[in-house]
């Protein structure tokens, strides 16, 4: 489709009526390997086919200045349909060694033909640009910003990428805004807009305040949400970071503040009570609902099918689906023997990466759900267990990474071949340890947020062991996919969960 390009963003010799095709296709052979790459990438079972671009629009900074390439793509699977993707690629004569890193490849004819291709988010001074003609307004052109109000934007912040690679990519300006970019967009409203716009409209503080939201030009619905620009808040670290390293302290023995064992809980248990505290203003914000028999059907019908789909994908489960089926099958008869169920807005994808420790407190942060699940899905009124199950898992995934981190071993001089006594009691002693320090952070934080006023999870063991199993199956799936090496994890967890351990 034509490209609607701004005219204060692109030269006036080039004209407003450049194809989308026109400007990108000679991108494509340096584009298309280095997208596969990227942890955003959906990585199918099928081969990439190929690349179709659907929109693009030009930031042109004048005859010496980078060019931001923003795009919308099209990328099709064999034999599984097609994802949408957003690029910001920058493009310029030379690159600088300060951007060496980024590179993406060179352009092959076309307008740029020649010029050095990289990774827009990383060059500061084409970020600094993208915000400033997204918030002019009306003069904006095809890009806008949408502003709340509730944060303001100044002029001239200075940008930097947040160097973490996650399934979108984040810029920060002056340690002020956070943006976040969405790698894969969809058409119509977004469920993380949409959350921090409920959730601040009833003044939760477990949150970072919206400032904005990019879009494409159109109706509400057929507009294209981009990315978000929320407040930006200084850290101790995020909850994974944290939790890793006191427990791979403890594990190994060198705590020195607190009792090998009891490190994190009081985190734990405030973090408990935060996300309590998120719950009752999403229920506020959104309302709440009781499931009837129908819908509970539904419900376990959709884990049951993705519990078949996961069995295909990843063959170790297979040993366990039928004992995982009858944990779902479990919660359906108790949720249909009860009054119904009740449900409301979640958050969707909570772990302890999705939470950070701050002076204030603990912030949720990240509302947009589980990438992989339909936008339309993420929308649906959930028990706030499912929630509270996703910590859980993270809790563990947590303690079996800190163990996977610790130095080896040393080895025993006395022994020439296998493992002695004396190293398989260690090792046995740091699993042990690792086990134990989840279960008393598991158990702190579902106390802290029974005590916030949350639901009491310790009532309600058959809804939380289908839930963590469900969690279990979704993570086994991702691992199989993105990190082989940790399928163990959600694998071992699913083994406790059928046999009752």
């Amino acid at each position: 489709m034509p490209a609607t390009l701004c005219a204060t963003c692109l030269s006036a010799e080039h004209g407003a009526e450049l194809q989308a095709d026109e400007l990108l296709r000679p991108l494509l052979p340096a584009l298309l390997p280095w997208l596969v790459t990227r942890r955003w990438f959906t990585h199918e079972q099928g081969h990439l086919e190929g690349l179709t671009p659907v929109s693009a629009s030009v930031l042109d900074g004048g005859a010496d200045a980078p060019v931001l390439l923003h795009s919308l793509l099209d990328a099709r699977h064999g034999g599984s349909g097609a994802h949408h993707y957003q690029l910001l690629v920058g493009l310029r004569p030379t690159l600088p060694n300060s951007l060496a890193k980024a590179e993406i490849g060179r352009a092959s004819g076309g307008r740029w033909d020649g010029w050095s291709l990289y990774e827009a988010t990383e060059d500061h001074e084409l970020m600094e640009r993208l915000l400033e003609r997204t918030t002019r307004g009306p003069e904006a052109g095809e890009l806008r910003m949408s502003l709340t109000g509730a944060e303001q934007v100044p002029r001239g912040l200075s940008a930097r990428a947040l160097a973490v690679e996650q399934s979108n990519s984040t810029v920060i300006y002056g340690d002020r805004l956070l943006f976040k970019i969405f790698r894969q967009p969809e058409p119509g409203p977004h469920p993380e807009t949409d959350a921090l716009r409920g959730l601040t409209r009833v003044h939760c503080d477990r949150i970072p305040g919206l400032a904005g939201w990019l879009h494409t030009e159109g109706d509400p619905q057929d507009s294209v949400v981009l990315g978000i620009l929320e407040e930006f808040l200084p850290a101790r670290g995020d909850g994974w970071k944290l939790a890793v390293e006191q427990a791979a302290d403890c594990i190994s023995g060198s705590c020195r503040t607190v009792p090998a064992l009891d490190g994190f809980t009081d985190e734990a248990r405030t973090l408990g009570a935060a996300v309590a505290e998120v719950h009752t203003a999403l229920g506020e914000a959104f309302g709440q609902v009781e499931l009837g028999p129908q819908e509970i059907v539904e419900l376990v019908d959709r884990m049951r099918q993705e519990l078949r789909a996961a069995t295909r994908q990843v063959p170790e489960l297979e040993p366990y689906a039928g004992r995982v089926g009858g944990l779902y099958e479990d919660f359906g008869k108790l949720a249909l023997r009860g009054r119904g169920l009740r449900a409301q807005r979640i958050h969707g994808d909570l772990h302890l990466g999705q939470v950070l420790r701050t002076e204030d407190g603990w912030k949720v942060i990240d509302f947009e759900g589980e990438p992989a699940r339909p936008v339309a899905e993420r929308y649906l009124p959930q028990p706030v267990l499912k929630d509270v199950a996703g910590m859980l898992r993270s809790f563990e995934y947590a303690g079996q990474q800190a163990l996977a981190g610790l130095p080896a071993l040393p080895e025993d001089s006395q022994s020439s071949a296998g493992e002695s006594a004396e190293q398989a009691a260690a090792r046995l002693r740091r699993s042990r340890r690792a086990y134990a320090w989840a279960v008393r952070n598991r158990r702190a934080f579902t106390a802290g947020y029974a005590a916030a006023g949350g639901v009491d999870p310790h009532c309600h063991p058959v809804v939380l062991r289908a839930f963590e199993a469900e969690k279990a199956v979704y993570e086994a799936v991702y691992e199989a996919q993105h990190r082989p090496a940790w399928l163990p994890i959600p694998m071992a967890a699913i083994q406790r969960l059928v046999f009752g351990r």
